[in-house]
């Protein structure tokens, strides 16, 4: 499992939690949270295809 997926579940608990109980600041925070999982997650496709196109590259130079 992707660490992004993982931050973006904590994110909408925290938010979730901070609607339930009126907190507006752990609202937020889990918001942000959810902010900064979608940019790992980019990050992380664009390393998935990196990683790809390397591989194959070397295949295609065998």
């Amino acid at each position: 499992m992707r660490k992004s997926t993982v931050q973006k579940g904590e994110g909408a608990a925290k938010e979730g939690a901070g609607k339930a109980t009126g907190d507006t600041r752990l609202e937020a925070e889990g918001k942000a949270d959810q902010m900064a999982a979608k940019a790992r997650e980019a990050i992380e496709k664009v390393h998935e295809s990196a990683l790809k196109a390397r591989d194959d590259m070397r295949r295609g130079m065998a």
